[in-house]
């Protein structure tokens, strides 16, 4: 058996992708800060301050795109803030967005926020640019594609670029996210356009806005990250069996044998069992299973992170049992590694 073989099948794909359809979202530990999104949000973040507005959206994970009914933050789908979860969203719909996307969506939904956040949509002027804010709200509509009255932004399917037409809410979003984004050359682009004159009624609103504190700032959030108990496979309708054949390196059942929640309240870290005598443990492993120690090392390095991922425990008392458990169960997998090219 060679280390890097043992690796490459312990942190394949498959294996990931199981491992994370088998966790529920709620307890990935998620969060916008240091996350492939944290990037995005900053430069919008930066856009909206270079235009001398003093409100900055929040920004929070969620189940999609958009902000919560009068409530100035911005809900950010939760797969965005890792790679992995990124990868699954793209296997499980057959799309994900791309940077140009996630700042067009960043843009619409700061433009809902900032509406929100000053309480814009009560002015008779906006309500006579844009149509009545108390308009029924549907998810259907019926655009027409070659109106000029409204800006075109948003990709949105099956409506092309028209969805500024299903909502006077979503015309301002849509033509405030025109008006920020940064060389966009909108007086320009939209100078023979009847929705020039939104546009400029944006510029000038803004303007006027310039300085001044919201009146709201924050407020309940619609499916916050850390309330979607749901496991990642249920989200997406499907059973995460399914893919397990392929998943060879999964051992979250089998720890789970061996460090089953404790009723002592003398509770120790299984990772960090598996840390304090892990060389003892690559001893007896090596000398039993006859394999190289840098391949045991692979195979305990796996078994530490899922036991860190899964927060496993186990009584004080039972440290002797537990170790004999893990000496056996890594033996065994190198073993079966080495004669047959699965862990399973």
């Amino acid at each position: 058996m060679s280390a890097a073989k043992a690796s490459s099948l312990i942190y394949s794909w498959a294996t990931v992708r199981y491992e994370l359809l088998n966790t529920r979202i709620s307890e990935m530990g998620l969060h916008i800060e240091g996350s492939p999104i944290e990037a995005y949000t900053r430069r919008v973040c930066h856009e909206v301050a270079s235009k001398a507005l003093v409100f900055q959206p929040h920004f929070y994970l969620t189940d999609s795109w958009g902000c919560p009914d009068e409530v100035p933050v911005v809900g950010i789908p939760f797969y965005l803030a890792d790679k992995r979860l990124s990868r699954i969203e793209e296997e499980q719909t057959g799309e994900i967005e791309t940077p140009s996307m996630i700042l067009m969506f960043l843009r619409h939904e700061v433009g809902h926020a900032i509406n929100y956040a000053y309480r814009l949509w009560q002015k008779n002027e906006w309500a006579d640019t844009f149509g009545p804010f108390s308009k029924p709200y549907r998810d259907s509509f019926r655009p027409n594609a070659f109106s000029r009255q409204f800006v075109r932004h948003l990709i949105s399917n099956p409506y092309g670029r028209t969805y500024a037409q299903k909502h006077p809410d979503e015309d301002f979003a849509e033509t405030f996210a025109i008006w920020l984004t940064p060389r966009s050359a909108w007086r320009r682009k939209y100078r023979q356009w009847p929705a020039l004159k939104k546009l400029l009624f944006v510029d000038r609103l803004m303007r006027q806005i310039r300085g001044k504190d919201p009146v709201r700032t924050d407020g309940a959030r619609v499916t916050p990250v850390e309330q979607m108990t749901l496991l990642l496979a249920e989200h997406y309708g499907q059973r995460a069996e399914r893919f397990r054949a392929a998943a060879q390196g999964y051992v979250d059942d089998k720890l789970r044998e061996i460090f089953p929640t404790p009723r002592s309240h003398q509770r120790e870290s299984a990772a960090c069992l598996i840390q304090d005598h892990e060389g003892d443990l690559i001893q007896r492993i090596a000398r039993w299973s006859e394999q190289a120690d840098v391949e045991i090392q692979a195979i305990l390095d796996k078994l530490k992170d899922r036991a860190t991922a899964l927060e496993l425990t186990y009584a004080r008392r039972d440290t002797n049992a537990r170790l004999i458990d893990l000496t056996a169960l890594a033996t065994s997998m190198a073993m079966n590694f080495a004669h047959t090219g699965s862990f399973a």
